[in-house]
Parts: structure tokens; C-alpha cells; sequence
């Protein structure tokens, strides 16, 4: 019997489960696939305070980035403190971007249009200015997340961190109002608590002991370009509109371009939101969207071939936030979910919060804005 039982080993659950064996816990990490299989391996890495407003996430964010760095130090993965350059085409959108900037706190340097090029020597000409971030940063998230139950396997003894795959939950065992345990297709599995950090499918784990958790898949597509024997970005690029296109709550489709290198020697290129259930569809306007919008920032790309695109699935929740912690209706379980596209940047947080909670300590940071039963319950 382990102490905790956590759903999911995407980069969310692999970091539950390295802080949570850390604090001394005996964790057991159940999924229906490999390691970082789901949203994880579907995502570019983001770790950023930029396109954060002020309030809870941010917060959350920040402790998040400095966990990374702590973390980075450790090795075994792609860590990139690269540094994030938003941009904008007209001076409003630049005032704006400066606005929040402020508000924010965090660390930052507005950039005059004319200085953008000592920033991204590419970029295209006009762009009226932009707001670099220093914190901004990029992991490799598969390799992180793999990284994570590997540490805390190895470092906190033998016998602390469990991984069991190809292991599907269905449902959760209950005994004297507590959920004491989970359900699969390979048997019961008994623990002292359980976390659902199922990701996009963290509404149907909670459903499982009837709680309701409004989270929504939105979709989203990266092209990859072929490797480039010379880097011609430094940072993570993006528009003022994927700030905005983060804040959204709409079904429909939106593009805003996101551009950035890896140690590969690739270009990523994003984003796009859209909310059509679990579609796996391939969709070849959208994919030239993002083309047009990532060559008109960095019109050198023209030149350049996409080798192959993907798409994953964001856990959408109305309010823009994760849902973090003890739920009050189902005494027992916990949860890490809900992060939207942020997910990889505030995993260390989010496990390293939770551990604090399961472990009783208090919390570095107060987590009732996450809180899993703020939303209304559907009847």
C-alpha cells in the first residue's frame, strides 16, 4: 500500500511524484500509457511568466521557474534559460504589452522598435517594439518528465517512487467516505491518498467519485522545421496576440504566432487553439496559418522546409486556472490539473505544493484560488 497513489505521468504527475517522494511519501505513479504519452509529449516545453496576467498564476509561475532552475542544476535534461521577446506591430499594441509588463512585476526591458534586431537579428522590419523576458525559459518536456520519476526513484530510495504503465484507472475505491484507492484494469491499487493529475481527462477521474471538474480538451498544432546548421532565433518570439488568444475562452479557432529554436537545431512553430472535442484530425488551413504568421515574423523561414507537424490536447478550465488540491467532497483525493498550455511551465510548483499539502506542512503559496470545487456543479 503506498501512501499515494498519483494518476498520470505526464510532466504534472512525474513532478507530483518526485516532490511527493522527496517529502519521505511512498508513491505509487499509475498510466494507461508511457511516460509523458499525452499532453506532455505534445507540447513545446514552455516554461514563461510573460504571458501571465498578475494574480495566482503568475505566482504560481514564478515559483515554478525558479523550481525549474533548481531542478535544471540536477541535469539529465534540455533546459533553456532563453529568454522570452514579445513583440508588437503598432505602438498601442506596444504600450500595452509595456502596461503589463508593469503590472506584472516581473523582471523585464522594454524594447524599442529599432532595437529588436539586437534581439533576433531575423525579425521582420516595422514591428513597432517588444518586451523582453528574462525568465522566460524552455525544457524538453518528455525528457523532463522521464527525468523526474527517475530522480525521484533513484534518490530517495528504492521502493519510495513506483511507476506501473500500461495500467488504466477505472475508477476509485471509497471506504467510510475517503477515497482510499483506484481501480483498474490490472487490479485494485490501495494508497493513503490519491492525485489526479490526469491532465485533459481530469474531469473524467473526478467523475469517477462523482465531483465535477469542467475540463475541456482545446486543441492545438506545432509545425517542425527541418534542422538548421546555424541558429536563427535566440529566444522564444511571439506576438502580443497569443497573450490574448491564452486568455480566451472561445470554441473557435485561433492563430497567433510563436516561433522559437531547440538544441536540435529545429524551429518550433505555433499556436493554435481550438476547441473541437478529442479530434485527432490533421487540419491543413490551420497548419498554413501558422506558416504564414511564423514567416511573416521571421520572413527567413520562407527558405526553410517543415519535416513533420503534431498536435496535442490542452486541459481547458473556464477561469484560466489549474486546479490544484485537496477536493472537500471527496476526502482522499487530490488534484494537479487543469493547467491549460501552462502545464509544463507550473508542474514543479504544482507538485511541489501538493507534496506540502498531502505532507501537512502548510503551503508555500495559498492555494484557494485553484481549489477544485469553485466551479458550479453540473445537474
Amino acid at each position: 500500500m503506498s501512501d499515494v497513489i498519483i494518476i498520470g505521468a505526464g510532466v504534472v504527475g512525474a513532478a507530483c511524484a518526485y516532490y511527493a517522494a522527496r517529502a519521505g511519501l511512498d508513491v505509487t505513479v499509475v498510466d494507461r500509457g508511457p511516460v509523458a504519452a499525452g499532453t506532455t509529449g505534445a507540447g513545446e516545453g514552455n516554461i514563461l511568466v510573460s504571458d501571465k496576467e498578475p494574480g495566482p498564476e503568475l505566482d504560481l509561475a514564478l515559483l515554478s521557474n525558479r523550481l525549474w532552475r533548481d531542478l535544471a542544476e540536477h541535469g539529465g535534461f534540455e533546459f533553456e534559460a532563453k529568454g522570452g521577446l514579445v513583440v508588437a506591430e503598432t505602438p498601442q499594441v506596444q504600450e500595452q504589452l509595456t502596461d503589463l509588463a508593469v503590472k506584472q512585476g516581473v523582471e523585464h526591458t522594454v524594447v524599442p522598435g529599432p532595437a529588436l534586431h539586437g534581439y533576433e537579428p531575423h525579425l521582420a522590419p516595422g514591428l513597432a517594439g517588444g518586451v523582453y523576458y528574462p525568465q522566460d525559459a524552455q525544457v524538453q518536456p518528455m525528457l523532463a518528465a522521464a527525468q523526474l520519476i527517475r530522480h525521484g526513484a533513484e534518490a530517495y530510495g528504492h521502493g519510495a517512487l513506483r511507476l506501473r504503465t500500461g495500467v488504466t484507472v477505472t475508477g476509485l475505491i471509497q471506504s467510510s467516505g475517503r477515497v482510499t484507492g483506484v481501480r483498474t484494469d490490472h487490479g485494485d491499487i490501495l494508497g493513503g491518498a490519491v492525485v489526479n493529475a490526469a491532465g485533459t481527462w481530469g474531469g473524467e477521474i473526478a467523475a469517477m467519485g462523482g465531483a465535477h471538474l469542467p475540463i475541456l480538451p482545446r486543441r492545438g498544432f506545432i509545425l517542425v522545421t527541418e534542422p538548421l546548421r546555424d541558429p536563427l532565433i535566440r529566444h522564444k518570439v511571439y506576438t502580443a496576440a497569443y497573450v490574448t488568444n491564452v486568455a480566451s475562452s472561445s470554441e473557435a479557432l485561433e492563430t497567433s504566432a510563436v516561433v522559437e529554436g531547440t538544441p536540435a537545431g529545429t524551429v518550433l512553430i505555433g499556436a493554435s487553439r481550438e476547441r473541437v472535442g478529442f479530434s485527432r484530425e490533421m487540419s491543413l488551413p490551420v497548419l498554413g496559418r501558422l506558416a504564414a504568421q511564423a514567416t511573416a515574423l521571421f520572413p527567413v523561414l520562407c527558405d526553410v522546409r517543415v519535416i513533420r507537424s503534431y498536435l496535442g490536447f490542452r486541459p481547458y478550465c473556464p477561469d484560466h486556472l489549474p486546479v490544484i488540491g485537496a477536493d472537500p467532497r471527496l476526502p482522499g483525493l487530490y488534484h494537479a490539473c487543469g493547467h491549460e498550455g501552462a502545464g509544463i511551465g507550473l508542474a514543479p510548483a504544482t507538485g511541489y505544493l501538493l507534496a506540502q499539502q498531502l505532507s501537512e506542512t502548510g503551503t508555500d503559496l495559498d492555494l484557494h484560488p485553484f481549489r477544485p470545487d469553485r466551479f458550479a456543479q453540473e445537474s
